[in-house]
Protein backbone atom coordinates (compact mmCIF):
# COMPACT_ATOMS: atom_id res chain seq x y z
CA UNK A 1 0.00 0.00 0.00
CA UNK A 2 1.44 3.71 -1.07
CA UNK A 3 2.23 5.53 1.71
CA UNK A 4 2.64 9.59 1.77
CA UNK A 5 4.20 11.65 4.63
CA UNK A 6 2.80 15.52 4.99
CA UNK A 7 3.68 18.71 6.26
CA UNK A 8 1.71 22.12 6.79
CA UNK A 9 4.94 24.81 7.09
CA UNK A 10 4.38 28.45 8.34
CA UNK A 11 7.02 30.30 6.16
CA UNK A 12 7.45 34.17 6.00
CA UNK A 13 6.34 35.35 2.86
CA UNK A 14 9.99 36.75 1.82
CA UNK A 15 11.43 33.63 2.36
CA UNK A 16 8.90 31.81 -0.27
CA UNK A 17 11.46 32.08 -3.24
CA UNK A 18 14.81 30.50 -1.13
CA UNK A 19 11.96 28.19 0.47
CA UNK A 20 11.13 26.69 -3.68
CA UNK A 21 15.06 26.68 -4.25
CA UNK A 22 15.63 24.30 -0.94
CA UNK A 23 12.61 22.16 -1.86
CA UNK A 24 13.98 21.33 -5.44
CA UNK A 25 17.02 20.46 -4.19
CA UNK A 26 15.40 18.54 -1.43
CA UNK A 27 12.64 16.82 -3.60
CA UNK A 28 15.59 15.90 -6.29
CA UNK A 29 17.00 14.33 -3.10
CA UNK A 30 13.91 12.11 -1.94
CA UNK A 31 13.40 11.24 -5.97
CA UNK A 32 16.71 10.06 -5.65
CA UNK A 33 16.44 7.60 -2.96
CA UNK A 34 13.30 5.93 -4.32
CA UNK A 35 10.45 8.93 -3.43
CA UNK A 36 7.59 8.44 -5.89
CA UNK A 37 6.20 11.88 -5.50
CA UNK A 38 7.74 15.09 -4.03
CA UNK A 39 5.04 18.11 -3.62
CA UNK A 40 5.42 21.39 -2.42
CA UNK A 41 2.60 24.23 -2.52
CA UNK A 42 2.37 27.55 -1.26
CA UNK A 43 -0.73 28.98 -0.36
CA UNK A 44 -2.86 30.93 -2.50
CA UNK A 45 -6.73 30.86 -1.82
CA UNK A 46 -6.50 30.76 2.02
CA UNK A 47 -9.88 32.67 2.41
CA UNK A 48 -12.42 29.68 3.50
CA UNK A 49 -15.79 30.19 3.89
CA UNK A 50 -15.79 26.61 5.92
CA UNK A 51 -13.51 24.26 7.66
CA UNK A 52 -10.58 25.94 9.48
CA UNK A 53 -8.89 27.90 7.16
CA UNK A 54 -4.73 26.61 6.49
CA UNK A 55 -3.13 30.02 8.15
CA UNK A 56 -5.55 29.11 11.34
CA UNK A 57 -4.56 25.65 11.94
CA UNK A 58 -0.64 26.97 11.11
CA UNK A 59 -1.14 30.09 13.45
CA UNK A 60 0.67 32.47 10.78
CA UNK A 61 1.63 35.91 11.31
CA UNK A 62 0.45 38.31 8.43
CA UNK A 63 3.91 38.20 7.35
CA UNK A 64 3.94 34.44 6.94
CA UNK A 65 2.08 32.17 4.33
CA UNK A 66 1.18 28.62 4.59
CA UNK A 67 3.43 25.64 2.55
CA UNK A 68 1.24 22.15 1.65
CA UNK A 69 3.46 19.50 1.27
CA UNK A 70 3.41 15.58 0.84
CA UNK A 71 5.98 13.13 -0.30
CA UNK A 72 4.50 9.71 -1.66
CA UNK A 73 6.44 6.10 -1.43
CA UNK A 74 5.63 2.63 -2.67
CA UNK A 75 4.91 1.69 1.44
CA UNK A 76 5.82 2.65 4.63
CA UNK A 77 8.55 0.69 5.06
CA UNK A 78 9.66 1.91 2.12
CA UNK A 79 9.43 5.81 3.72
CA UNK A 80 11.73 4.29 6.35
CA UNK A 81 14.18 3.00 4.13
CA UNK A 82 14.34 5.99 1.84
CA UNK A 83 13.83 9.01 4.79
CA UNK A 84 16.84 7.17 6.52
CA UNK A 85 19.09 7.45 3.41
CA UNK A 86 17.94 10.61 2.58
CA UNK A 87 19.23 12.03 6.56
CA UNK A 88 22.39 10.55 5.51
CA UNK A 89 22.62 12.34 2.35
CA UNK A 90 25.64 15.11 2.39
CA UNK A 91 23.62 17.09 0.70
CA UNK A 92 20.66 17.14 2.98
CA UNK A 93 23.53 17.62 5.91
CA UNK A 94 24.29 20.78 4.41
CA UNK A 95 21.09 22.48 3.92
CA UNK A 96 20.38 21.84 7.36
CA UNK A 97 23.25 23.80 9.19
CA UNK A 98 22.50 26.48 6.31
CA UNK A 99 20.07 29.58 7.99
CA UNK A 100 16.71 28.17 8.39
CA UNK A 101 13.95 29.49 6.03
CA UNK A 102 11.52 28.32 8.56
CA UNK A 103 10.54 28.03 12.08
CA UNK A 104 10.58 24.04 12.29
CA UNK A 105 9.52 23.87 16.13
CA UNK A 106 5.74 24.87 13.81
CA UNK A 107 6.35 22.49 10.79
CA UNK A 108 3.31 20.18 11.50
CA UNK A 109 3.96 16.50 10.08
CA UNK A 110 2.74 12.99 9.79
CA UNK A 111 2.63 9.70 8.38
CA UNK A 112 -0.57 8.89 6.31
CA UNK A 113 -2.16 5.38 5.29
CA UNK A 114 -3.28 6.24 1.77
CA UNK A 115 -6.91 4.86 1.53
CA UNK A 116 -7.97 6.54 -1.65
CA UNK A 117 -5.96 6.84 -4.42
CA UNK A 118 -7.05 7.63 -8.45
Amino acid sequence: MRYADGFVIAVPKKNVAAYARMSKKAGKIWKKYGALEYCECVGDDLKVKFGVAFPRLAKTKPSETVVFSWIVYKSKRDRDRVNKMVMSDRAIAKMMKEPAIFDVKRMAYGGFKIIVDM
